[in-house]
């Protein structure tokens, strides 16, 4: 049976990116399309939207209406409509694949209780080259150690708000769990400029020789194959916070 997706912020960057791979696979069906309220795109049918044919599917801001036939909601948001979302979703008893990046310690705390009722993917970045690029850097940074200066440099485009990146938040995060030392230990450099969709790298650099692990995206659609990705497994889970290791290694 094919997996139902409501995808919110359908018309955004990842949304739409998002719709129309799903659109293009089988194994999915977007039953629900959500837009702010006032967007321009509301009302219109989600596959003319995205240059498709007709679904049946109109845009709308009511996430109520919009998850009543759907499986799992995806969300690339903003920190404040994402936590709004999944208090409706908790309520609904939808699952979520959240890939919304910039949100505080509270707000992580909503998603964290949600967990408790429905099955939650969070991740900072879906893509599975950086989620191998975690294990990388954590086993690098132990094996190294402390003789080894460590930093961490990111770029991307210039509409980005959150700054530095979730995904470069959480390779320090797994270099301090190699070394470890405190995460706000380690530098965190981000670049904002032209189009960069996503540019991750980690240098080490010790006596006589340095290290450099790197993660380039071409393109926004290595996001959205994670996504539905992670749609796809966490549809069949027990309620609980699940991250992108738990996807790509089919457990629960």
């Amino acid at each position: 049976m094919a997996v139902k997706l409501v995808i919110s912020g359908c018309s955004g960057r990842m949304g739409s990116r998002i719709a129309s791979l799903a659109l293009a696979d089988s194994i999915f069906t977007v039953s629900g399309a959500l837009e702010t309220a006032s967007h321009q795109a509301l009302g219109q049918d989600v596959g003319a939207l995205l240059g498709r044919k007709a679904l049946g599917v109109r845009v709308t801001d009511n996430l109520e209406a919009a998850l009543k036939d759907g499986d799992v909601l995806i969300e690339f948001t903003s920190p404040q409509a994402t936590v709004e979302h999944v208090r409706t979703a908790a309520k609904l008893r939808k699952a979520m694949v959240i890939g919304t990046t910039g949100l505080s310690d509270a707000q992580r705390s909503v998603i964290q209780e949600a967990s408790r009722t429905i099955p939650i993917v969070f991740s900072p970045n879906t893509s599975v080259g950086v989620n191998l690029l975690f294990e990388l850097v954590q086993l690098a940074a132990a094996r190294l150690g402390l003789e080894y200066d460590v930093e961490v440099v990111e770029a991307h485009h210039k509409a980005k708000k959150d700054s530095p990146s979730g995904t470069a938040k959480r390779l320090a995060d797994a270099i301090a769990s190699g070394r470890k030392q405190p995460a706000t230990s380690i530098p965190v450099h981000a670049i904002r400029a032209g189009d960069i969709v996503g540019d991750h790298r980690v240098i080490f650099a010790g006596p006589s020789e340095r290290l450099e692990l790197t993660h380039q995206a071409h393109s926004r659609d290595v996001f959205a194959q994670g996504a539905l990705k992670a749609a796809q497994f966490v549809r069949s889970q027990p309620p609980g916070l699940y991250d992108m290791s738990h996807v790509l290694k089919g457990a629960g």
